[in-house]
């Protein structure tokens, strides 16, 4: 696993909780016994775009790129049992290790790639379309050149269903270099695109995730509303105008 040990521990703070930890920095949350419940903010703010892509419960297509532990599969089949979801992971090991210890819901539909998150859309079966299409792979500006472009994100929207949306996990340092170049990119493919994150953020002064969600038709203005409301709080939704302060 890039050379770095991995290891899977019970969460002293939820009950059914483990943590996956890569060369000591913890990297996923998982509740098995409630997967619903999101322990990190970042992800539980992806897993309220996704309760937005279509109506509550209702079964959809999901593709993950960035598999992780699994968190945000296992809330899609919490919520919205019986969807069908591919994951793209770069290191066999490491999803093997997560599948031995950390075993999905019953009933879970997943998929799974082992490869890289662009070389793997052209190995999807040619007619495969997603509702949502959610990339998990930056971790800070040095974010692969060939995934942070347009080009890609052009390949991932040609793999949205008519109500797919595209959603991007930027972390960043301060100044949100890599934000602002990835709403650019995203700008120029999807026809609209809002940011959202904890409030502080938008500031550049502190490091950490802004979720990005691409949309192939005007961004709703209920779902700022919704997102607001949902946290977690402070939440803010940059959408639009308020977006310009952020286009690279």
């Amino acid at each position: 696993m890039t050379g770095q040990h991995a290891v899977i521990e019970p969460d002293a703070y939820t009950d059914g909780g483990f943590v996956l930890s890569i060369g000591g920095a913890e990297q996923s949350h998982v509740d098995l016994t409630e997967p619903e419940d999101i322990f990190y903010e970042y992800l539980r703010r992806i897993g309220h775009m996704v309760d937005l892509a279509a109506p509550w419960g209702e079964p959809i297509t999901a593709l993950h790129l960035g598999a992780g532990a699994l968190t945000l599969a296992r809330y899609i089949q919490a919520t919205r049992p019986g969807s069908a979801q591919y994951a793209v992971e770069l290191e066999r090991e490491l999803l093997d290790f997560v599948l031995e210890h950390l075993p999905l819901p019953e009933g879970t539909e997943l998929h799974t790639l082992i490869g890289d998150a662009r070389e793997s859309l052209a190995e999807l079966p040619a007619d495969l379309r997603f509702d949502v299409v959610i990339l998990d792979i930056f971790s800070g500006p040095d974010a692969p050149a060939h995934i942070a472009c347009a080009e890609f994100y052009q390949e991932a929207a040609a793999r949205l269903s008519g109500r797919g949306v595209l959603i991007v996990n930027v972390g960043d340092e301060p100044g949100l270099t890599l934000v602002r170049s990835q709403v650019g990119a995203l700008r120029r493919v999807m026809a609209d695109v809002a940011a959202f994150a904890e409030a502080g953020m938008f500031s550049g002064r502190y490091p950490g995730n802004i979720i990005l969600a691409g949309t192939q038709k005007p961004w709703p203005a209920p779902w700022t509303a919704a997102l607001t409301a949902r946290g977690p709080h402070p939440a803010k939704v940059l959408a639009g105008v308020e977006l310009d302060q952020l286009s690279g």
